[in-house]
């Protein structure tokens, strides 16, 4: 049965207009409110979900209609929006930009899908009424997105604004919620087409503050929030996905979590523990060895590179790595979770600083991205983790290359279907029950990932359960210690 679910979704008509600010404005106002809204991200994004959250309070979940079924986005909402005031989904790149020239899975779509109402950021830098006309062209594009209203930015003085909203409000139709001035510096750096993560920003609660400050003294947030409460009952899923009581004994999986390594979706670490897996946080920054009895151990993506010289001077903790993953620990790790299991890391400037080394290779690192959007993968080698011809969904952002490319003798797990992968179509190195990818995957679009992933922490669990093993593994541990000082 449908029930109301004030919500809103703000999108623009390109990258870099100023959604993410405003999202975080309008989070940490509507907090201060006493109001508790639950953020969403639409698109494969850890960073801008990890700000949401901090502005918030609450964590912010990714809808992508690439990555995910139609009745996997509205589960996913349906979890969180009893215990919800309202939601705020912040869309990506332009309203109508999508992989194909139908838009298809484009933030237009997915407010379709959700029947939620759009407020456009729009950049008004040295424009007029020429904004007018590209509000109008949003509008008259697709007449079913339900375009609600209009935030202006980069406005440069009274005069300007009040013939921005005069002829807005007179051709589209829709109300102004706000105009923030052109500030005269950015409230949030960035890197890589991307915010800096809020574990690097040594200001990161300073930012927030600011964004809301610009919310409360810009924007309508009343406005915003009747048009909010305007959205009619959200769509039902079609399908509810029952899901049981874990099989099995419970297990210990390692989440290597710090400044480094810090891309996880919180519903893939929700489906580890679905599956029977009790999470313990480590870092590969700080932590002298692995913690004992691990089963297993997941290795985010992250910014492995900036931080490349710490993680090196870790050396016992990449030494406790490399043996876990001798005596066969079930290892998944993605992107920098990859490049942290290779050899080394070598740096735009130069500097090769040793990592891991499960992998013979190095991870040379580029100005511009070598592997950029939705992957599509297919398993061609035999593993521990996916059977042969599984097709797997996900996506890759690295600006990293491998030294040396593997070559057409090597065997590796993932044909790339779409995508850069590793090279040469591949992608997936295999070692043992060691499997390290640039792809990214969102457990509601790889189902099969963490039943895979708990199965193999339990089978090593028993394994090393035998007389011999745990003796071994003792004086391994010992060892380890000792080193550690």
């Amino acid at each position: 049965m449908s029930r109301p679910c004030p919500r809103l979704l703000l999108a623009a008509l390109r990258g870099g207009a100023g959604k993410t600010t405003l999202t975080l404005g309008l989070l940490a106002a509507w907090r201060a409110q006493d109001r508790k809204v639950i953020p969403f991200k639409k698109g494969p994004d850890y960073i801008d979900p990890a700000w949401h959250a901090l502005a918030a309070g609450s964590p912010s979940h990714n809808l992508d209609p690439f990555l995910m079924e139609g009745d996997q986005i509205l589960a996913l909402i349906a979890r969180h929006v009893e215990h919800a005031d309202a939601l705020l989904i912040e869309g990506n790149r332009g309203l109508y930009d999508g992989l194909d020239a139908q838009g298809t899975y484009s933030t237009a779509e997915l407010a379709k899908f959700l029947a939620t109402p759009v407020v456009l950021v729009v950049d008004c830098t040295m424009t007029t009424r020429t904004v007018a006309a590209l509000i109008l062209g949003c509008q008259h594009f697709d007449p079913q997105v339900p375009i609600a209203g209009v935030i202006l930015n980069q406005v440069a003085r009274p005069r300007h604004e009040a013939i921005l909203r005069d002829t807005i409000e007179h051709y589209c139709g829709v109300p102004v919620f706000g105009a923030l001035p052109r500030l005269k510096c950015a409230v949030f750096p960035e890197r890589h087409m991307g915010l800096v993560p809020p574990q690097e920003h040594h200001t990161a609660q300073r930012a927030v503050s600011t964004a809301r400050d610009l919310a409360e003294r810009y924007l309508d947030l009343d406005g915003l929030w009747r048009a909010a409460a305007n959205a009619p009952p959200l769509p039902q899923p079609q399908r509810l996905h029952q899901t049981g009581l874990p099989e099995g004994e419970s297990v210990t999986l390692g989440v290597i979590r710090d400044s480094a390594f810090q891309f996880y979706y919180s519903e893939n670490l929700e489906a580890l523990e679905r599956e029977g897996a009790r999470l313990v946080e480590v870092s590969a920054l700080s932590a002298p060895t692995l913690p004992p009895d691990l089963d297993g151990l997941y290795i985010g993506g992250g910014f492995p590179e900036t931080h490349a010289q710490a993680l090196a001077e870790n050396e016992t903790f990449r030494l406790a790595v490399k043996q876990a993953a001798g005596r066969g620990l079930p290892i998944y790790a993605e992107c920098g979770g990859l490049m942290y299991l290779g050899a080394a890391i070598k740096t735009i400037e130069g500097e090769r600083f040793p990592m891991v080394g499960i992998f013979p290779c190095d991870f040379i690192m580029g100005r511009k991205p070598q592997g950029h959007g939705y992957t599509v993968l297919e398993v061609v080698q035999e593993n521990p983790y996916f059977p042969p011809g599984t097709r797997l969904k996900g996506h890759e952002f690295h600006y990293s290359h491998v030294n040396p490319e593997p070559g057409p003798e090597d065997s590796l797990v993932f044909h790339v279907v779409r995508g850069a992968g590793i090279g040469g179509n591949r992608d997936g190195l295999l070692y043992k029950n060691v499997l390290a990818t640039y792809t990214h995957l969102h457990a509601l679009g790889a189902p099969s990932w963490a039943p895979a992933l708990v199965r193999l922490a339990r089978e090593y669990r028993r394994a090393r359960r035998g007389p011999w093993s745990a003796k071994v593994l003792k004086i391994s541990e010992l060892r380890l210690q000792k080193r550690a000082g």
